[in-house]
């Protein structure tokens, strides 16, 4: 719909920069950007120039013919054309405007910039509204025009260019800023003197179609464009590269039997959607069902069990559709939805083998969720059914060995039995290519109808008594290449609707032509600009081949419509999933009001007495309380009061929350101090002041921190200083306000004794009675006094000073001990504790605590514990004190850090440097020059066998040991010499593993690469030679392996749709010669351990080395001997990976 101008398309008030400025839809995932715009392949010019047997200029009919083709497929509305005859050019203003004319009832007329626009070297024309009337708001006309500029005395010389543009009321112009270059128009366009004015006048010929706009959308820019406003429905926003779930959910949600069956799955119980992805898929069609706007897929992706490389990696349709199939229906098992899914997207296929010239058949009917069909040789979908269905004939060196015929020729091919009521079909449009070994997208037109029958595929038994024709109700789209694309879906929401497209978070109304001619793929062929490419907006290079195309289809059938697509009511939506969403709403809509509302609202910290009393550390309140335990006495409330409240107000507050008598509250503001402390200031005087005014004067940070004063009385019960005189500090009579911390060098506690009033000529001996006063000590104790002037700042006083001597102010903190006798400071010293309180404060500012956990069993609760330790421990020093904790040798202690993503261990600390807590926890920065991704507050630890110096002429050795099949895997580390051999950790592994001496001399070991057999293991293979990337696997060799008296042993591995794509365990298994497969599939599910279901959904292939990329699948009559004749042919098991590791791109998708 909107191939490109190769001309200077612009508005007139924008500046002329891009190279190409029609507007272009909002393609956001994945694009690829490239230094440099490649010119489009044999484009033809948009410019003409004199030429033999075109029409004139003045023949407006002939010339609009030629020049002037209507767009494919758009209604014209209306048609005119319009000649101003421009004179006098020189002479003209900056900026001129051509006579009105009428086109679809609205006036328009020619923009002219006889010498440019913003620019100097070409003339500029554009097309405007006249704006002659009051237009609405939402007033949009969609037109196609063209302007040319002709020689009045010689028409045969012209110069044109041609667009189309949504016109709207902040885009009412649109045309060329630079038209044509000035030096042309009196030299000629080739330079030959021809010039297109006629001394200084020249025609300009506007040919303006009104075009009916079929979609609402048409050439639409999307600023503030409004989806359900316009269509009644919203997207779903692209969290990087999610677009092909967004498309995948949205034909899901639109099936609407299926989200009714989604909201049957019982959710009550869930409270958090990270953890139930039905709850998570319930929220997410609920709130597409009501939001006004675009709906996140985040707790989805979240449930999923996702991570960022998994939201910015586009993954396969078809496996996420079959995955979140799979955990739907596991969900939905034991409830009234249990057969939902399986009713509505099940079919039935045989695959059958007929003799041809004896009597015998063998088949074997599956289940299909889904069809994957060819589409590289394949024009319609029809012809993708018959390729799919197409008969081989088995004959000559390939004839079928049928049980009790011997070899016979054979048919073999795939039949349907039964179609579901909606029907997938995933369309084979990326393949791999062999000749560059890598995948690459097929670009052939590929065409399908709107109604298809699908009868013509159904075997003869197959049950007809219902209509097999389907309708057309989804396409989802891929637009791009391999590398670089975007993915979007067409659909039909309810039974009669017309397409609309589903773009990430933007809906629009779509037409038939755009959801299916436009997505069949193939070349573009002849545009209306005369190009016949279009430029790929994702790799930014022109492209021949349409880079849109269906691949993914969705047929509903015709009889089941009315069921398939029944509207979901109110009764259908579970009352706890509204009841939760709507109250979250409300929560999120408070929150909203408070942002807002936040400007007229501070808050205000309020700090106690009793807060600075259970307050154990510097300064007179806990400045960070994340690590405090939740109501701790020492955390201060917190107020959200309006900007405008004055102080009295706040006082007011303050009495009848405290339950304070009002008269004996006394605010004081709390100030940063250039020493890094905070300390109250001076008393908040003036009541009728804001709390604002009040922080202003301060200089105080927001929120405003004031302590709150209970003062004392004088006989006449008014408050004892006054705040007068308290707030002139300079004073010489000032009081100065003290807060007092007591450090109980015995109990190794620090806790706050209140404040107290003391004059500037007092000396700092005077404190020390009034303390023992407050204390209730006798008149004998003696005392040290110090200051806690900052952090590791804590200085004792001289008794003889003064206070104004001491330079000690309003809000300073002097910290007092008792004289202990000195039987007592060696104990406290012999028992490692602090005798003093600056060590105290040294220890204070160095604390942290720690947890511990075992590394090898870290959810292990009764190995958790914490530990307080000091950030300046070294190594050893944190050893010895876990070691005394565990009653274990502390040289046998190992530690690492925690990976503070996934809680797993990171790597071992290593105790040469015997670094310090803080280096362990806090290292500064890591190889790849950001701050390593670590816990700060813990450690795992593991107690060795040996000590940490034995330790380091070892190697480990990581034993995955195979118990059950390849079902179970227990992993052993083993710990050998660097310099010794395989055959050293035998003894440690049958120990570990509990194996007998029987079991031992079965055992096999061998290493695994990539998830494929690379090698056998013998007990004289060195351990130098073993590299920390491969996997070795140890098992016991099976019973029917020993039994045979001579085997031939096959390597087996695992993969996901391509052979490249491996996974799971690999081993080995035993070949018998003449055995059909389905005797082999017996004995690989006995060697394996998969069975049932399991064993159902796997297929299985057989490699040859030669072309080991090839799969040749096999089936039950195969014999599999003889697919695999070298000894480096493999059989492969074809099944989706359940888990999924980090690193590479092509790991199986995994849904928990």
């Amino acid at each position: 719909m909107n191939p490109l101008i190769t001309s200077d398309l612009d508005l007139a008030t924008a500046e002329p920069d891009s190279e190409y400025d029609e507007k272009q839809a909002d393609e956001v995932t994945n694009i690829t950007p490239d230094d440099a715009i490649d010119s489009p392949p044999e484009s033809t010019p948009s410019t003409v120039a004199t030429q033999d047997n075109l029409p004139l200029a003045d023949d407006y009919e002939a010339f609009k013919k030629e020049h002037f083709p209507p767009l494919d497929d758009l209604e014209i509305v209306d048609e005119t054309i319009n000649t101003w005859n421009i004179t006098g050019w020189y002479a003209k203003q900056r900026k001129e405007h051509g006579p009105s004319f009428d086109c679809g009832g609205h006036p328009w007329r020619v923009l002219f910039f006889p010498f440019g626009n913003n620019q100097g070297e070409s003339c500029s024309f554009y097309l405007e509204q006249a704006k002659d009337e009051e237009l609405p708001k939402d007033w949009a006309a969609c037109i196609h025009f063209m302007l040319v500029l002709w020689n009045p005395s010689d028409p045969s010389i012209w110069f044109k260019h041609s667009a189309y543009h949504r016109f709207m009321l902040d885009e009412w112009d649109w045309g060329f800023t630079r038209f044509l270059e000035l030096r042309k128009l009196v030299r000629g366009l080739n330079n030959d003197g021809r010039a297109l004015m006629d001394g200084e006048s020249a025609n300009m010929t506007a040919y303006v179609r009104k075009i009916k706009d079929p979609t609402g959308v048409l050439w639409h820019n999307f600023n503030n464009y409004d989806s359900k406003k316009e269509t009644d429905m919203v997207g779903l926003k692209n969290q990087g590269a999610t677009c092909y779930l967004n498309s995948l959910l949205q034909s899901l949600y639109f099936t609407n039997t299926f989200r009714k069956a989604i909201y049957k799955i019982p959710t009550e119980v869930e409270s958090d959607a990270r953890d139930n992805s039905a709850y998570a898929l319930q929220r997410l069609f609920y709130s597409l069902q009501t939001n006004d706007t675009a709906v996140s897929t985040g707790e989805l992706t979240n449930s999923f069990g996702w991570e960022s490389r998994q939201i910015f990696e586009q993954q396969d349709v078809q496996e996420l559709c079959r995955i979140l199939m799979d955990r739907m229906e596991e969900r939905m098992k034991g409830t009234d939805a249990e057969n939902a899914l399986p009713d509505l997207f099940l079919g039935q296929m045989k695959t059958y083998i007929q003799c041809i010239n004896v009597d015998y058949e063998s088949s074997r009917l599956e289940d299909f969720w889904d069809i994957q069909l060819n589409v590289r040789g394949n024009a319609t979908l029809d012809d993708s059914f018959k390729d799919y269905v197409q008969v081989e004939t088995m004959e000559g060196d390939n004839k079928y060995q049928a049980e009790g015929f011997g070899l016979q020729d054979a048919k073999k091919g795939v039949l349907f039995e039964s179609f579901p009521p909606v029907l997938h079909l995933h369309l084979k449009r990326f393949e791999y290519n062999f000749q560059t070994d890598s995948m690459t997208k097929i670009y052939d037109r590929y065409e399908f109808p709107e109604i298809w029958d699908a009868s013509p595929y159904l075997s003869e038994t197959a049950d007809r008594s219902e209509s097999y024709i389907y309708r057309l109700y989804g396409v989802l789209v891929h637009s791009g290449d391999l590398n670089a694309g975007h993915y979007y879906a067409f659909l039909k929401p309810t039974k009669d609707s017309e397409f609309y497209r589903f773009d990430d978070d933007r809906v629009t109304r779509a037409l038939k032509k755009e959801a299916l001619d436009e997505n069949f793929g193939g070349d573009f062929g002849n545009q209306p600009n005369g190009l016949n490419a279009q430029r790929n907006p994702y790799t930014r290079t022109w492209s021949r081949q349409k880079f849109m195309s269906a691949y993914m289809l969705v047929y509903v059938r015709e009889t089941r419509l009315d069921s398939v697509l029944q509207p979901v009511t109110e009764a259908d939506i579970p009352t706890h999933l509204e009841r939760k969403i709507n109250e979250e709403r409300v929560e999120a809509e408070r929150r909203r009001k408070d942002r807002e509302e936040a400007h007229l609202y501070m808050t205000v910290i309020a700090i106690t007495n009793d807060n600075f009393n259970a307050h154990q550390g510097f300064d007179i309140y806990p400045p960070n309380t994340v690590l405090l335990p939740e109501n701790h006495p020492s955390i201060p409330k917190e107020y959200r009061l309006l900007r405008s409240m004055t102080v009295g107000s706040l006082i007011k507050t303050l009495s009848q929350d405290l339950g304070i008598e009002e008269r004996l509250i006394r605010p004081w503001g709390l100030v940063s101090r250039q020493n890094g402390t905070t300390r109250p200031d001076g008393p908040l005087y003036s009541l009728d002041s804001t709390i604002e005014e009040a922080s202003h004067r301060l200089q105080a940070k927001i929120p405003l921190r004031i302590w709150v004063e209970v003062a004392s009385l004088d006989d006449e019960g008014q408050q004892m200083h006054d705040v007068a005189t308290l707030s002139d500090a300079k004073s010489p009579t000032t009081p100065t306000l003290l807060f007092l911390k007591y450090f109980n060098a015995k109990e190794q506690a620090l806790s706050g004794k209140g404040h107290l009033y003391i004059g500037k000529h007092q000396r700092i001996a005077e404190i020390g009675p009034m303390i023992l006063e407050r204390m209730g000590w006798g008149p004998g104790t003696n005392l040290k006094l110090y200051e806690e002037i900052k952090v590791n700042m804590i200085e004792a006083m001289k008794s003889n000073n003064t206070i104004g001597a001491a330079e000690l102010q309003h809000g300073d903190i002097v910290c007092f001990q008792e004289v202990l006798p000195e039987e007592e400071v060696r104990a406290l010293e012999q028992a490692g504790k602090y005798v003093d309180a600056p060590q105290f404060y040294k220890y204070l500012h160095h604390r942290v605590e720690i947890n511990f956990s075992l590394r090898n069993d870290p959810e292990n609760e009764d190995c958790h514990f914490v530990l307080e330790l000091s950030k300046v421990s070294t190594y050893d020093q944190i050893a010895a004190k876990l070691g005394d904790h565990l009653k274990v040798d502390p040289t046998f202690l190992r530690f690492s850090t925690v990976s503070a993503a996934t809680g797993k261990p990171r790597s071992f600390v290593r105790r040469t440097q015997n670094p310090t807590l803080a280096a362990i926890l806090n290292p500064s920065y890591s190889t790849y020059g950001h701050l390593a991704n670590q816990r700060t507050d813990w450690l795992f630890y593991e107690v060795l066998e040996m000590s940490l110096s034995e330790l380091e002429t070892k190697k480990l050795l990581k034993l995955y040991y195979l118990s059950e099949g390849i079902t179970k895997e227990d992993v052993f580390d083993i710990l050998v010499p660097r310099n010794g051999t395989i055959g050293d950790a035998l003894e440690p592994l049958q120990k570990k593993a509990n194996l007998s001496n029987e079991d031992m001399e079965y055992l096999r070991l061998y290493e695994a690469q990539t998830n494929k057999i690379h090698r056998d293991l013998h007990a004289d293979t060195p351990v130098s030679n073993i590299t920390d990337w491969v996997t070795i696997y140890a098992e016991i060799i099976p019973k029917d392996e020993r039994e045979e008296e001579s085997h031939h042993l096959v390597n087996v591995y695992h993969f996901d749709k391509e052979p490249n794509r491996t996974h799971g365990v690999p081993f080995k298994f035993v070949l018998k010669p003449g055995e059909v497969f389905s005797d082999t599939k017996e004995r690989l599910s006995r060697r394996t351990g998969i069975k049932g279901k399991l064993l159902e959904k796997v297929k299985f292939a057989a490699i040859p080395r030669s072309s080991w990329i090839r799969p040749e699948y096999l089936d039950d009559d195969d014999v599999l001997s003889d697919k695999l004749v070298s000894g480096e042919d493999m059989l492969g098991l074809d099944h989706p990976n359940k888990t999924r590791a980090y690193g590479s791109k092509n790991d199986a998708m995994m849904i928990r």
